[in-house]
């Protein structure tokens, strides 16, 4: 059976564009990763993933991890609450370019806004270097995840449609 995939391709082009999304929380830390710990994007790759089908990382052996996080061009960070972790975000910068690469928050914590708020630090960040931060997504991704990247600010420039094979 051969499945239809719908994918999004946003942007955003100036920080006065961004609709920042805050929570009233003291207890909330975003962390940026050591570049010497890959087991932190592999952890949120897998538990975010898992549910929306991102598969593609899923054969990398540990020392792929590592050459990944250890590219000088990608940061990642982390968000916890009272260190208990909700969300990742990864961004790749190339010259006046920001990609966030990957982006979620954990099962758990869907519906409470870290989300907004989590999207809201990444283009903030990314805004610190580049001055356009873009993002794909599909529909395999959780139904939040484009109105979110939307309420941002962000707009769509490119849309696809992939065919695969069911999984």
């Amino acid at each position: 059976m051969i499945e239809k995939i719908e994918r999004y391709y946003l942007e955003i082009n100036s920080i006065k564009n961004l609709n920042i999304k805050t929570l009233p929380s003291n207890n909330l830390t975003l962390k940026e990763t050591s570049k010497n710990v890959f087991d932190l994007n592999k952890f949120f790759y897998k538990q975010i993933g898992k549910k929306h089908q991102w598969v593609d990382r899923l054969t990398w052996q540990d020392k792929n991890w590592i050459d990944y996080v250890s590219n000088q061009n990608l940061k990642t960070f982390v968000l916890l609450k009272n260190n208990e972790y909700i969300g990742y975000f990864e961004l790749i910068f190339d010259k006046s370019d920001c990609e966030i690469a990957y982006f979620g928050v954990l099962e758990e914590f869907i519906g409470e806004g870290y989300g907004g708020f989590l999207l809201s630090k990444a283009l903030t960040i990314g805004f610190q270097k580049a001055s356009r931060i873009w993002v794909h997504t599909c529909s395999l991704d959780h139904p939040n995840a484009i109105k979110n990247y939307k309420s941002r600010g962000m707009k769509i420039f490119k849309t696809e449609i992939l065919k695969r094979k069911a999984i």
